[in-house]
């Protein structure tokens, strides 16, 4: 069960990976929804370091 947890929480943290690039790649990236995804990102990498 722990590792599992910590495999969902790794493609989580992948797929927010993916979804800043692709923002960033936007000719007007969005700042308030990069900046939400980097907070998001930041808070499951927590989650990550804590199990």
């Amino acid at each position: 069960m722990h590792m599992a947890h910590h495999s969902a929480l790794q493609a989580k943290h992948a797929g927010l990976d993916r979804r800043i690039a692709e923002e960033e790649q936007r000719p007007l990236p969005d700042q308030t929804v990069l900046h939400d995804l980097k907070k998001k990102k930041l808070r499951l990498k927590e989650a990550i370091n804590a199990t």
